[in-house]
C-alpha cells in the first residue's frame, strides 16, 4: 500500500513539473515573440495598421528629444500638426493618438513613450473624456492595454498578414500627424450655448487621469488638457465639466470651441467632415494657436538651429512640399465654391 502511495505521489510531482515545464516554455515563446514583432514592426511600420502606428514610431524617435506629447484620439491627429510646431517655433512634438483611444489606452502611450522620451508638456485632448466605457467594457479593455503593454504579441499580432500575404499598410505620417485636405462644411451654426448643466466624468477616467497625472508629475512634465474646435463631439454641458475636473485637480484647461475667433477657425474651409474633425487648415490655424501658448508659457527651445535636430529640418522641408500644395489646393476649391 505505502509502495501505490509512492507511486501516485511521484506520478503527481512528474506531472506538476510538466505542467510547469509547459508553461515556462509558453510564456518564454510570448515573450520572446512579443521582442521580435516589436522590434519588426519599429523597423517597418508599414506592418502596423494605422491604429497603432503612432506606438510604433514614437519608439523610434531619437532618444530625448520631443518636448511634446500630444494623447487622444482622433481629433489630436487631424488637430495638432508637429512639423508646424517645428518650422514656426522650433518645438519638437508627437502625436500619439489612436482613433477612439480611450483613457486607458492614452495612459499606456503614455508610458510607452517615457521609456524613451522626457517630454517638458503633455497635451491631453479631452474627448476621451465622454467615451462611452461601462464597466465590464472597461474591465476587459484594462485587462487588454495591460497584457498588450507588456507582451506585444497581442497588439502586434496582425503583422503576420502583410509578411504572409504582402499586405502593406503604408500611411505617410508625420510626427503622428497625417494631411488631411477633404472639405466638407459644417453649417449647423453655434454650438458652444452657455448653460450650467455638465455632463459627468466616469469613476473610470477619473481613475486613468489620475495615473497620467501621477506620472506626469513623477517625471517633471506639465500636464494640459485641450479640447479641439469640433461641434460634432463638444458642447457647453462637456466644457463645464472638464472645466470643473481642471479647476479641482489644477490642471490648466484651453477650450478652443470658445476661441474660435481668436484661431481663426471658418467652418466652411478648415472641416473635414462636417463639423466632426479639422482637416490641414483647421489643423494649421489650432497648431499656430497651441505654438504661441507653449512659448508664451512654458520653457520649451527652439531646436531650428541645433545641429541634433537636423532631421527634424529635413522632414519639415519634406512635409511643407506636400502640405502648401494640398493648402493651396484646398483654398482653391473654397474660393470656387464660394463664388
Amino acid at each position: 500500500m505505502q509502495d501505490f502511495r509512492n507511486i501516485i505521489k511521484n506520478k503527481r510531482i512528474r506531472d506538476l513539473g510538466k505542467c510547469i515545464l509547459f508553461f515556462t516554455i509558453l510564456i518564454a515563446m510570448i515573450v520572446g515573440l512579443s521582442i521580435g514583432l516589436n522590434i519588426m514592426s519599429r523597423k517597418n511600420d508599414n506592418l502596423t495598421q494605422s491604429r497603432n502606428k503612432s506606438l510604433v514610431q514614437i519608439q523610434n524617435e531619437k532618444e530625448d528629444t520631443v518636448d511634446v506629447l500630444v494623447l487622444g484620439d482622433s481629433l489630436s491627429f487631424c488637430s495638432f500638426a508637429p512639423m508646424r510646431l517645428w518650422s514656426e517655433y522650433g518645438i519638437t512634438s508627437f502625436v500619439g493618438a489612436q482613433s477612439a483611444q480611450m483613457i486607458n489606452e492614452s495612459y499606456f502611450m503614455l508610458k510607452i513613450a517615457l521609456k524613451t522620451q522626457k517630454p517638458k508638456v503633455v497635451i491631453m485632448e479631452t474627448n476621451t473624456f465622454f467615451r462611452v466605457q461601462d464597466k465590464v467594457d472597461g474591465a476587459v479593455k484594462l485587462i487588454t492595454n495591460e497584457f498588450n503593454y507588456y507582451l506585444p504579441i497581442f497588439r502586434f499580432h496582425s503583422v503576420w498578414k502583410p509578411l504572409l500575404f504582402g499586405m502593406d499598410y503604408g500611411e505617410e505620417s508625420y510626427k503622428g500627424f497625417m494631411i488631411r485636405d477633404a472639405i466638407n462644411p459644417y453649417t449647423g451654426g453655434q454650438y458652444m450655448n452657455e448653460t450650467t448643466d455638465k455632463w459627468e466624468i466616469s469613476d473610470g477616467v477619473k481613475l486613468y487621469m489620475d495615473r497620467i497625472k501621477d506620472l506626469c508629475k513623477e517625471k517633471g512634465i506639465k500636464l494640459i488638457l485641450v479640447s479641439t474646435p469640433s461641434p460634432k463631439n463638444c458642447n457647453y454641458q462637456k466644457h463645464n465639466a472638464i472645466a470643473e475636473y481642471a479647476k479641482d485637480n489644477s490642471l490648466t484647461y484651453i477650450d478652443m470651441n470658445l476661441k474660435l475667433d481668436e484661431l481663426g477657425i471658418d467652418w466652411s474651409l478648415d472641416s473635414l467632415d462636417k463639423g466632426d474633425h479639422l482637416n490641414l487648415s483647421g489643423a494649421y490655424k489650432v497648431s499656430d494657436y497651441i505654438g504661441k501658448y507653449l512659448k508664451d508659457n512654458y520653457n520649451i527651445p527652439d531646436h531650428r538651429t541645433d545641429e541634433a535636430y537636423k532631421k527634424w529640418e529635413k522632414t519639415s522641408e519634406k512635409y511643407e512640399s506636400v502640405a502648401l500644395n494640398k493648402l493651396n489646393a484646398m483654398e482653391e476649391q473654397w474660393k470656387q465654391s464660394k463664388s
